[in-house]
């Protein structure tokens, strides 16, 4: 079933339970090893529509997946704002010039999606054409919090102390920031709908290091992304899936912000966040991706207790609860996504 995937967003019925992976192009595989190697670096794999190509297409020629999710980064945007992002190798992201007051907030604009993040949009093209109906491909961004985590605090943190500074001190500037990176978010995510892609994803990493009440204050610039998504520019409406890393006591809040599905993190139950979200929302999730560092015969058993979990009927789709683990054995995950396809098929009888 080719559409496995898009039935599933939309609550219909499949055949068997649809599984993809964040993180599924990645450091994992030694074919995008290779590749990386040929790019130099990970900007310039990401910056060149071919070999990003190349990479969205890996995981793909090795499992039966479901979907495809384009090969970029969610710093794509604050990048393009001329911060200066470099990625240090066993470190991560670094900006050579970091937001952290009104008059660094005052200077940024919203980058043109198709001018300084062209380089996305010609992926998708060539990704779509390599694709063609194979399996729907996911375009995705960084949610405007957690790209304000990175600009704030220069690179990855702890403990986000410049981030929560401004938070507390200086909370009109960092509402400046956010609406700014709103913009610029749902700018992008159109930008990638215009491209082809058959849905979008946002990626709020850090909006669980919030207190409920900091969460609920800044939920509404999620709700901007959400609202302000061209959704149907290609006939049949562009779905959008929301995960927020922590964020399992909030979930029905986020059910609320208008998007078709949920990812959970792995700390979240599956029965119990099912009970919560009603048919508001599709559920994602939510293997630990600690577990593919286990057996292949470990891997089934957590598989099927997480489909026990979620039981029968639809809206849910497999995936991990974060990004797979950059150690894990590739064979793993075959043993994993065989497993759901197998195991998932009782749970959709009729």
């Amino acid at each position: 079933m080719q559409d496995r995937f898009m039935r599933a967003l939309r609550r219909q019925p499949v055949d068997r339970t649809p599984v993809w992976l964040m993180r599924q192009a990645g450091r994992y595989l030694p074919e995008y090893r290779a590749t990386r190697a040929r790019a130099g670096d990970f900007l310039t794999l990401c910056k060149t529509p071919e070999l990003a190509c190349e990479v969205t297409l890996q995981p793909l020629n090795r499992y039966a997946l479901d979907a495809a999710i384009v090969f970029s980064d969610i710093l794509t945007i604050p990048d393009a704002m001329g911060l200066g992002l470099t990625m240090v190798e066993g470190e991560g992201p670094r900006f050579a010039r970091p937001v952290r007051t009104a008059e660094d907030v005052n200077r940024l604009e919203a980058p043109d999606p198709e001018t300084a993040l062209a380089y996305v949009g010609e992926t998708i093209r060539l990704v779509k054409r390599e694709l063609g109906d194979r399996v729907p491909l996911i375009g995705f961004a960084g949610s405007p919090f957690t790209l304000a985590a990175y600009m704030v605090e220069g690179g990855p943190s702890r403990d986000f102390a410049r981030l929560k500074h401004l938070l507390y001190n200086d909370t009109d500037t960092l509402h400046h920031l956010l609406d700014t990176l709103s913009t610029a978010v749902v700018e992008h995510l159109n930008a990638q709908i215009r491209a082809g892609v058959d849905v979008v994803m946002v990626f709020d990493t850090w909006g669980g290091i919030l207190s409920t009440q900091a969460f609920t204050e800044f939920l509404d610039y999620l709700w901007a992304v959400v609202s302000g998504l061209s959704r149907s520019l290609t006939g049949d409406p562009v779905p959008c899936i929301l995960f927020t890393k922590g964020g399992g006591q909030w979930l029905e809040t986020l059910a609320s912000t208008g998007c078709d599905a949920l990812g959970l993190d792995w700390t979240v139950d599956l029965a119990g966040a099912r009970e919560r979200i009603g048919d508001r929302c599709v559920i994602q999730g939510n293997m630990d991706p600690a577990c593919l560092l286990s057996s292949p015969k470990r891997i089934r058993q957590e598989v099927g207790y997480l489909l026990d979990r979620y039981g029968k009927g639809e809206g849910h789709i497999f995936n991990l609860g974060h990004g797979i683990n950059p150690d894990t054995d590739p064979d793993h995950v075959a043993a994993m996504v065989e497993a759901v396809h197998e195991l998932s098929a009782p749970y959709h009888a009729r």
